[in-house]
């Protein structure tokens, strides 16, 4: 395809040049391609042949003019540790580890090895011939995994990975228990449940014993297969709340090096999603998941997984054992994920939480005189999320930008002078994203894969465009490629009924339908929008009137316009992957992980600059970085409609006329580092934070 490409070029160029000449061009670059990318091969898969040829750098015989190969190194070391003459026990594996260095493409460039002992392994890395010299006892030998292995008697074979060394170890480890009413795959409608999927498994993976306490939702359908794995711990206990006590069971799992705890009860028991069904919100909600809260506190202290149990130093939502001695040692922290939902009940419901009458000054809660029903109305009430705002030790949200807008009066949700108050123990952290599920590499949702180094899966129109605008038929040049791909954004145009139009911009909107999305803005907007020469795909569901005018606007503008009712995982994946630009004007934003995904997948995401929205996408700016150009999108504000049609038509024009800063954005993007592995360090600097105080008593 290459030397295709080459040929159309040099005809293009040299209209006069001989087809004998071309032939002959043709045969010698393929020649050449072949010869160099073979002695890559053989150089990199032969360590025989290696050692023959230690003077040559295999990377100078990659052909780098048009790509340069990347493949994933996976390398082993293969150490034979012989007993101790006085009989001792080998080398644990605790005491051979092998970490990596890598060079800023992600090419492994040494070795760090780590004894047992200093005494038994040293490593010298000699830069003068790019040979690493790994110095082991006299009764060690290192075989090549090809290899016989023979050894005397009583020889332990220890085998250690490269992938090791990628996550490190947390100096400090703790007894970690998130307390939380859904976690992904088990239950999840939104962002909150991806978190609790995700974190906890980070942190196991830093070293910490990790629990999660969830609820264990059954509802008679498909998903109730995803508690199958979960093994009823024989533990019954009795919770006293809502005026009278309550039988609940506990069920467990062990994955990823976390205990999935999940606690049983009727009243999860029942259909629809874990909050409500299609008549609203169920109306014993407050009763169920203070159940949970209380059965959260119990399970530490009475399963005995792993043998032992959690114990009582746990940073935990525990504070109302304090003052009995259980959980003296432990911490608090609590995480807002969207301040706008509080759990506020009326004030007579105090009674159903189960705790003691002294402590209703945390919860209690008047709303102001406009916001009571009528004149006597006294607007008192209880606020769940107020009073764990009032008793933990440390107050996180999932970005640093929301942060700051919930101690403001727009943001704050009436909770703004609470939250100024207790400013210095809000922190913000923004999510991570689960990128084993979101790797454009190996989705099995795509029906191409591309990675930064080629984004031919995404962005072959590139190559179709430039061609065609030189006079050069698009279809002989479709013939030669076509075969090695199949291109995601025309792929998502086919399976949605649009036309196949590689060349348009493609704009989507991943969301739920209200008025936090934006969606307003978007129904006043796309009228305008669409009569560029543009195509837009919506995903969503929610109130009635956006589903109906999705509808609407796809019979007006049938060959523009797409709109899913509904939320469909592998249409999710294949929308991110094949539009060119993703849409985000939520009013506001705690964090936001579409834009994540996107900024991964090379799409460019255009946001209103609020939470963490804002702190994730910086708006490009072509001039930075000597003409390079930064930034990884557009954020736009205020949130209108002219502003958002404007950060918009400059999006579409840069893609139309600037291609090579469009494919910086692209790259940019993916190269961002959005893991959970990185959200889990700082995750460890609030722990250790939440030590430096006592805990909260009373």
């Amino acid at each position: 395809s290459l030397s295709h490409i080459l040929i159309i070029g040099l005809r293009i160029s040299w209209p006069k040049l001989k087809s004998r000449t071309l032939y002959v061009l043709n045969w010698v670059f393929h020649l050449y391609l072949s010869v160099s990318l073979a002695m890559d091969t053989l150089l990199q898969s032969s360590p025989i042949f290696i050692s023959k040829w230690t003077h040559i750098n295999p990377r100078q015989l990659v052909f780098s003019t048009f790509k340069q190969q990347h493949r994933s190194c996976n390398l082993k070391l293969r150490a034979i540790t012989k007993s101790s003459q006085d009989g001792s026990s080998p080398v644990s594996k605790d005491g051979v580890l092998l970490d990596t260095e890598k060079d800023e493409s992600g090419s492994v460039v040494g070795f760090r090895f780590i004894p047992q002992s200093a005494d038994e392994t040293s490593v010298v890395d000699d830069d003068d011939d790019n040979q690493l010299i790994l110095e082991l006892p006299d009764d060690t030998e290192i075989s090549n995994s090809h290899d016989d292995i023979s050894t005397n008697d009583k020889a332990e074979e220890v085998i250690v990975d490269d992938d090791l060394g990628e996550t490190r170890r947390a100096e400090v480890t703790y007894n970690i228990v998130f307390v939380t009413s859904e976690a992904a795959p088990y239950s999840k409608t939104g962002g909150l449940g991806d978190v609790c999927g995700s974190l906890p498994i980070a942190l196991a993976g830093r070293g910490h014993r990790v629990m999660v306490v969830s609820p264990r939702y059954m509802n008679g359908g498909p998903s109730d297969k995803k508690f199958a794995a979960a093994v009823d711990q024989d533990c019954r206990i009795k919770v006293a709340c809502s005026g009278g006590v309550q039988d609940v069971a506990f069920f467990h799992e062990y994955r990823a090096g976390v205990d999935w705890v999940f606690v049983d009860h009727p009243s999860f028991h029942r259909p629809g999603n874990p909050y409500g069904d299609a008549y609203g919100a169920f109306g014993d909600n407050q009763f169920r998941f203070t159940l949970l809260c209380h059965a959260a506190c119990e399970a530490p202290l009475v399963l005995p997984l792993g043998g032992f149990t959690y114990g009582e130093k746990c940073l935990l939502l525990a504070a109302k054992y304090h003052p009995y001695g259980v959980y003296k040692d432990a911490r608090s922290i609590a995480v807002i994920h969207n301040l706008a939902h509080q759990g506020v009940e009326p004030a007579s419901t105090y009674s159903n939480f189960g705790l003691p009458p002294e402590w209703y000054g945390a919860l209690g809660w008047v709303f102001p005189t406009w916001a009571r029903t009528h004149a006597l109305d006294t607007g008192e009430a209880v606020n769940i999320l107020k009073g764990a705002l009032v008793t933990a030790d440390r107050i996180l949200t999932v970005s640093q930008g929301y942060s700051w807008e919930i101690t403001t009066p727009e943001g704050g949700y009436g909770l703004n002078e609470l939250l100024t108050s207790r400013k210095t123990v809000v922190n913000g952290i923004t999510n991570g994203i689960d990128v084993t599920e979101w790797n454009p590499s190996s989705d099995e949702h795509l029906p191409s894969h591309y990675t930064l180094d080629d984004l031919s899966g995404k962005v072959v129109i590139f190559l179709f465009l430039f061609y065609f605008n030189k006079g050069v038929t698009a279809m002989n040049l479709q013939k030669e490629l076509w075969g090695c791909l199949i291109e995601c954004k025309i792929a998502l145009q086919k399976e949605l009924g649009l036309p196949i139009r590689p060349d348009c911009p493609l704009i989507g909107f991943i969301g739920r339908l209200d008025y936090q999305k934006g969606i307003d803005i978007i129904l006043s907007g796309t009228p305008d929008l669409l009569q560029d020469d543009v195509q837009f795909i919506m995903l969503g569901s929610g109130e009635k009137q956006y589903e109906d005018w999705m509808r609407a606007m796809e019979a007006t503008f049938k060959d523009k316009f797409r709109g899913w009712v509904g939320f469909n995982v592998p249409i999710s994946h294949r929308i991110t992957a094949g539009c060119d630009i993703l849409l985000m004007p939520s009013r506001f934003e705690p964090c936001g992980l579409n834009q994540l995904y996107a900024m991964r997948y090379g799409t460019i995401p255009v946001v209103h600059e609020t939470g963490g929205l804002g702190d994730t996408v910086k708006t490009f700016n072509p001039f930075a970085d000597e003409g390079r150009g930064e930034g990884t999108g557009w954020a736009f504000k205020p949130l209108t409609r002219e502003c958002m049609l404007d950060a918009l038509r400059v999006a579409i024009e840069t893609y139309r006329k600037h291609k090579p800063s469009w494919r910086g954005l692209m790259k940019r993007g993916m190269e961002r580092d959005s893991s959970w592995d990185n959200a889990a360090v700082q995750y460890e600097e609030v722990f250790k934070w939440a030590f430096i105080d006592p805990p909260y008593v009373s």
